[in-house]
């Protein structure tokens, strides 16, 4: 069976719903709302199901501009994962050797090299690639 998309179905939910660009946080509030209720309802129809598609790339597009996410480094990353873990400098030295190393490496002095990179994965149980 070959689901059909029928257009004055799809007409009347953008009629009632009324889809636009988002331009603050309450219509984005109200947006992800409807997108999970949709996402949520059983037998979803396809005309449902597009709206669905449109209403998460309206949320996307607010969000990328609003919220952007940062791209990580790999020094952002070893302090990220030592606050989750409520690590300290001191939890380090036994994993990297140095006191020095550690301390410089933590200051953002010095580069995470990849003898460091393999031992803070192996330690943290990630790959070693998010501290290159």
């Amino acid at each position: 069976m070959t689901l059909t998309f029928n257009s004055e179905t799809y007409g009347s939910l953008l009629a009632q719903y009324q889809p636009k660009v988002i331009k603050n946080d309450e219509e984005n509030e109200q947006a992800i709302a409807l997108a999970e209720e949709l996402a949520h309802r059983p037998n979803r129809t396809l005309e449902e199901s597009t709206l669905y598609n449109l209403l998460i790339a309206l949320i996307e597009k607010y969000e990328q501009e609003h919220y952007p996410i940062e791209q990580s480094t790999p020094h952002s990353m070893l302090l990220h994962l030592m606050e989750a873990r409520n690590l300290t400098q001191a939890d380090l030295v036994e994993i990297l050797g140095s006191s020095g190393v550690v301390s410089e490496i933590i200051k953002g002095k010095q580069k995470i090299g990849r003898v460091e990179a393999k031992a803070l994965a192996e330690f943290f149980h990630v790959d070693s690639g998010l501290f290159i």
